[in-house]
């Protein structure tokens, strides 16, 4: 998945920047691991993606286990 295929998918999801989205929300497991693996490794990107552990599906990304991510307004300046 593309960053703007992964931004629409999360806001579908969360209604809005800011908020709080299960990784499960946004597409199937490995397309989802492989691709926030890879906008996790670039800093330009990474900076504005915040993942974090919680309750519910597992997804590993780089090596730590993730549930929830939630996404700054900002990062719209790099699509």
């Amino acid at each position: 998945m593309t960053l703007r295929e992964a931004i629409d998918k999360y806001l579908a999801a969360a209604g809005e920047y800011g908020k709080s989205v299960a990784l499960a929300a946004l597409g199937p497991h490995e397309e989802t691991e492989r691709s926030f693996c890879l906008f996790d490794e670039d800093y330009h990107i990474s900076r504005f993606i915040h993942l974090r552990n919680d309750s519910g599906e597992k997804f590993q990304i780089n090596g730590f286990p993730q549930t929830h991510v939630s996404i700054d307004a900002e990062i719209q300046g790099i699509l």
